[in-house]
């Protein structure tokens, strides 16, 4: 004997239905079959809400019934159904018109009489069900469970008599030998004759009762689904079916919200070691999962992540309950009356508090029973109200062998915090088959898609990028990306993801990447730009490894980092402002980037793409100290001073430099020395040194008109006008054999740049066109500097340096 239980989805309409008949067709013959089916998909909740309706005299239920009649008679005629078959089923729906118009007129919908109502689901489905099956399949008959499986009286989730079922299950096969039963789940009967039901979900229930009571041979479970998932599929993507676990490991994963299968099912074929597999109503042929006794010990410590939603946190405490025998019990005593279930407990050694987690409808009334058990002590100060925290979830790490494998806490743990996921409270059994937390209701997207990376998934980092600005070098960065996301899949193991791009006009999302082949046209399309909008949806996106890349020069940008890290929002930079501003922004941003363990990088906003902060850091981290810095740090300034000469203008090279992509926008935030001070702030701070703008010796070249120009256009019209002082400086240098370079240089804790002739000896002499090189002498580094050179800007090379930090972030 073979047990087959058809959920709702699975029964949900006619061309499911037809899926159904064309899975017991393939197995007839194989093995008698006792088919237990569920109400059509939704319907429990249509007729307990007809009930309700009836029951404060809402006439809106005699709709709802309709509605009912209408989607039974629709599936049941499109099945083929026609004759005796509908008159026996408008009978049906006529008996439950009845008992709504009784529920109206004298406003009693009781448990009792809501079992009556909601057994109408499975009793309609299994009928249409059954007739249907019988015109394509011989030997085919309806079983009424009522008659057969026997319960107590506890209306809405009846106790099951075990021995008596097993007698009345027995009893019946023996004398019917048909070799296909259809039996309505859900439903029983009490030994007063009334209808009961077995609970919510409790079609599985009734399965595995005619499983355990005819020692089947396999409980098949068909569902939507193919089988019991590592994680939920639709919170995470990369799950996918378990081959083989455990009934422990099932039932917990049942309890934690894996929706496959209603806990209590596995209990009676546990008893009698019956293996079940879950199976996929539409996709047949996959294997599904298997759940047997021993499960498969080859798979892995962990089986499964899972979660529990709508969970609120309630909190007991006082000195009174230190040492103090029985107040545990009282706590659970008061619960247990109001009959709310405790789903998680913890208690600290100390006994000063004890914290429980129940779910949230259940929170409020939870509080007030204990407040009043605990009345008396409160009014002497011995021990707080109850304090009730919502918007909790509980998420779980399920596996047998977990109690084997030594560290599976640790790293379940490790990597939520890495992910800045906040831990409430713990509960794990000296069997370690199930380690659970409390966590912010927000996070456990992010929660179940970390512990899935960490326990399942080849360990390919997953990087989400929003991107803000897309100018030069943002083109050449989405570009390079595009070009590279297969290389760094395949060997740096990581997977990154453009999430989010904006410019001053508009953004766009989608949270499983943006297509880098048309980003521009997605960009164009996308909404109005919001500021508040771009930071919400990021935040409440809540991705895992979010990196948040800002490649423009605005001030209301970088003022806005603070933000991200504190939701855990790592930040790669080119604007510098963020580094150059007052000094104690900047170590509020680096203190809240190790406090939220949201990194902080800006590798390009010294020299591009050449790793000048990050060698500055290996100097510092590894016990070396800077003493001095010189350094050519505009790629902008070098490439204007390189390509001025007898033959050309100082107007001619620094339009062409701004036309070729080495200037700002505005070329006035590289020629005043603005840009370059910026630099070696950051250089300086980085070396430890507290040092703010206003601390930086500029001396600028500009003649004072240029530096009082209003505009871009006023700006460039007085590069003309003062053609003269800018040949004299050049003709001042080559006289002597020099050249000009716009030096930065840092000693002794002070700081300063400006335009210098440079001899032929000095290692800046020969840097050519748009480079940059820094000189760093510490006291590893005294005689020589450890020396830093190459392309210092360029919308390609500043690109790299982004893209550099990317990498960077995805391999810690």
């Amino acid at each position: 004997m073979q047990v087959l239980k058809f959920g709702g989805t699975s029964v949900a309409s006619s061309e499911n239905i037809r899926k159904v008949v064309e899975i017991l067709k393939s197995k007839a013959g194989e093995k008698r079959m006792i088919v237990v089916v569920s109400a059509l998909g939704g319907m429990t909740d249509t007729l307990q809400r007809a009930g309700e309706l009836a029951n404060v005299k809402d006439e809106h239920y005699l709709q709802l019934w309709e509605s009912i009649a209408e989607r039974h008679r629709k599936t049941a005629s499109e099945l083929g159904l026609s004759g005796a078959s509908m008159d026996y089923l408008n009978e049906g729906l006529s008996e439950l018109k009845k008992i709504l118009q009784g529920i109206y007129l004298i406003n009693e919908f009781s448990a009792k009489t809501k079992d009556k109502v909601l057994s109408f689901g499975e009793l309609l489905s299994s009928f249409i069900i059954a007739e249907c099956t019988r015109l394509q399949l011989d030997s085919v008959k309806r079983l009424d469970s009522r008659d057969v499986i026997t319960t107590d009286s506890s209306y809405t989730c009846a106790q099951v008599n075990p021995e008596t079922t097993g007698d009345n299950i027995r009893r019946y096969f023996a004398e019917h030998d048909a070799l296909i039963t259809i039996a309505p789940g859900f439903i029983s009967r009490s030994t007063e004759g009334e209808t009961t039901t077995l609970g919510r979900g409790g079609s599985d229930y009734s399965a595995a009762i005619f499983a355990a009571s005819l020692n089947a041979s396999v409980l098949e479970i068909w569902t939507d689904v193919s089988g019991m998932f590592t994680a939920n599929p639709k919170l995470v993507k990369q799950a996918f079916p378990v081959e083989e676990i455990s009934y422990h490991e099932a039932m917990e994963l049942s309890h934690f919200g894996a929706k496959v299968l209603y806990p209590p099912t596995i209990r009676p074929v546990l008893d009698k070691n019956i293996p079940i597999r879950i199976r996929n109503t539409f996709e047949p042929e996959a294997e599904g999962t298997l759940i047997n006794n021993q499960g498969n010990p080859d798979f892995g410590a962990v089986k499964g992540i899972s979660h529990l939603p709508n969970v609120s946190l309630i909190t007991l405490e006082g000195t009174w309950m230190v040492g103090i025998p029985g107040s545990s019990k009282r706590l659970f005593e008061a619960l247990s009356n109001e009959k709310i279930n405790v789903i998680l407990i913890t208690q600290a050694s100390s006994e000063h508090s004890i914290c429980i987690a129940v779910q949230t409808q259940d929170a409020d009334r939870a509080a007030t029973a204990i407040d009043s058990e605990f009345a008396y002590e409160n009014s002497l100060g011995k021990i707080d109200k109850a304090s009730v925290e919502h918007d909790h979830a509980i998420i779980a790490v399920i596996g047998d062998n977990m109690k084997s494998q030594q560290g599976t806490s640790g790293k379940m743990f490790s990597s939520l915090g890495k992910n800045n996921v906040n831990i409430r409270a713990i509960a794990q059994g000296a069997s370690e088959r199930n380690i659970s937390a409390v966590i912010d209701a927000r996070d456990v997207k992010k929660a179940l898609n970390t512990l899935h990376y960490r326990f399942f998934e080849r360990q390919v980092q997953s990087l989400n990028l929003f991107v803000v600005g897309v100018g030069n070098v943002g083109k050449r960065l989405l570009d390079q990306i595009r070009q590279q996301q297969q290389h760094l899949y395949d060997h740096l193991y990581l997977k990154v993801r453009v999430v989010g791009l904006s410019n001053s006009r508009k953004m766009v999302f989608n949270e499983e990447g943006l297509n880098l082949d048309n980003w521009e046209s997605l960009l164009h399309d996308g909404v109005t730009k919001d500021t508040t909008k771009w930071f919400n949806t990021i935040r409440d996106l809540n991705l895992r490894n979010s990196i948040f890349i800002d490649i423009t020069a605005n001030e209301d940008v970088a003022n806005s980092y603070a933000d991200y890290l504190r939701e855990n929002i790592a930040i790669i930079a080119c604007n510098k402002i963020a580094c150059s501003s007052e000094y104690g922004k900047y170590q509020e941003l680096k203190s809240l980037a190790r406090g939220y363990n949201a990194p902080f990088l800006f590798e390009t906003n010294v020299g591009a793409g050449l790793p000048v902060i990050n060698t500055l850091n290996n100097l510092i981290n590894s016990g070396d100290s800077i003493t001095s810095i010189q350094a050519v740090l505009s790629g902008s300034l070098n490439f204007v001073f390189n390509n001025f000469n007898e033959s050309t203008t100082f107007f001619d090279v620094v339009k062409q430099a701004q036309e070729e992509g080495y200037t700002e926008p505005d070329p006035r935030i590289d020629l005043s020395g603005v840009d370059v001070a910026r630099k070696i702030l950051i250089l300086a701070r980085e070396s430890g040194h507290a040092i703010d703008m206003e601390d930086i010796e500029n001396d600028s070249f500009l003649p004072r008109a240029s530096l009082d120009a209003d505009s871009v256009d006023d700006f460039y019209e007085t590069l003309k006008d003062e053609a003269d002082h800018f040949d004299a400086l050049f003709r001042k240098a080559n006289e002597n054999g020099n050249r000009l370079k716009y030096v930065a240089e840092f000693n002794e804790g002070k700081a300063k740049v400006g335009l210098q002739e440079v001899s032929a000896d000095h290692p800046f002499y020969n840097l050519d066109g748009k480079d940059n090189i820094v000189l760093f002498y510490t006291d590893r580094y005294v005689e020589q500097p450890l020396i830093i050179k190459g392309a210092g800007a360029g919308a390609e090379v500043t690109a790299s340096g982004l893209f550099g930090d990317i990498i960077s972030l995805g391999k810690r």
